[in-house]
């Protein structure tokens, strides 16, 4: 059924959600984006999962949006850059509100759009080799449709770190920064992923559900204006000459006019 994600479900009700472009880094394409959004709803739907874990094949975690698909949207109208950026938004914010506890296993590098998908699970946990970075300043670009999801995990202080800079982070700082609960060695990850999950198939299915959507209603929130503001300013980053020039860069291999 998906060509670029993959789900898993072993007798106990956890589901292993995979993010299978790992020749392109995982990263976002609007295929994905698409698959991300179903998948999300048919594990929600259904009652025999108990559990979702989030993870990458490969090297990488996620390395953000597909530049490809970004450098798309430059020829586009208003309205259908708007409609694509929704379509990222709503992908996120189907799976921040997932009716399931959301384990991300961050196996490897996690980059723009990457953080965002960390962002909006429950509990991420890293390893420890894996870098970070909100990377999209460097290209013209912003981090607007992940931006209320970072907020909401990071506070508006840490955020503000890392969120503008480009700068490329370790997992100890992912840690303090609040995008990794913690961090491990590589060959703990699976352990300690398990010890997240294991919990959870001791609770009410229903309950858990319902504390899950308690503690996002109580919380500082993504709100619906939150989310659309975060849309508009993406769509009209993708209309700006830099954006324009720092995706022509890294597709023709030198530096954007802004580097020294």
């Amino acid at each position: 059924m998906f060509e670029t994600v993959s789900i898993t479900t072993d007798a106990r009700g956890v589901a292993r959600l995979t993010l299978n472009r790992p020749d392109k880094h995982n990263a976002l394409s609007a295929q994905m984006i698409a698959e991300l959004t179903q998948a999300a709803a048919d594990l929600g739907a259904d009652a025999g999962v108990r559990v979702v874990v989030l993870e990458g094949a490969g090297k990488s975690f996620c390395a953000g949006g597909d530049l490809g698909w970004m450098r798309d949207q430059m020829g586009m109208d208003a309205a259908t850059r708007s409609a694509e950026a929704r379509k990222l938004a709503r992908m996120l914010e189907a799976l921040d509100s997932l009716p399931k506890p959301l384990i991300g296993a961050v196996q490897g590098n996690a980059f723009g759009g990457g953080i965002g998908m960390a962002c909006v699970c429950d509990v991420a946990i890293g390893v420890e080799t894996a870098r970070f970075g909100l990377t999209e300043t460097k290209l013209g670009l912003i981090p607007a449709t992940i931006g209320p999801y970072v907020l909401a995990r990071m506070g508006e202080g840490r955020a503000r770190r890392v969120f503008m800079s480009a700068r490329l982070f370790d997992a100890d700082e992912a840690v303090t920064l609040g995008i990794l609960a913690r961090s491990v060695p590589a060959e703990a990850l699976a352990a300690a992923v398990e010890a997240e999950v294991a919990p959870y198939l001791a609770c009410a299915p229903g309950a858990v559900a319902a504390a899950k959507k308690l503690a996002r209603d109580l919380g500082s929130g993504v709100d619906a204006a939150t989310v659309e503001l975060s849309i508009a300013a993406l769509a009209a980053r993708w209309e700006s000459e830099e954006a324009a020039e720092g995706i022509d860069a890294f597709f023709e291999k030198r530096k954007p006019g802004w580097v020294g």
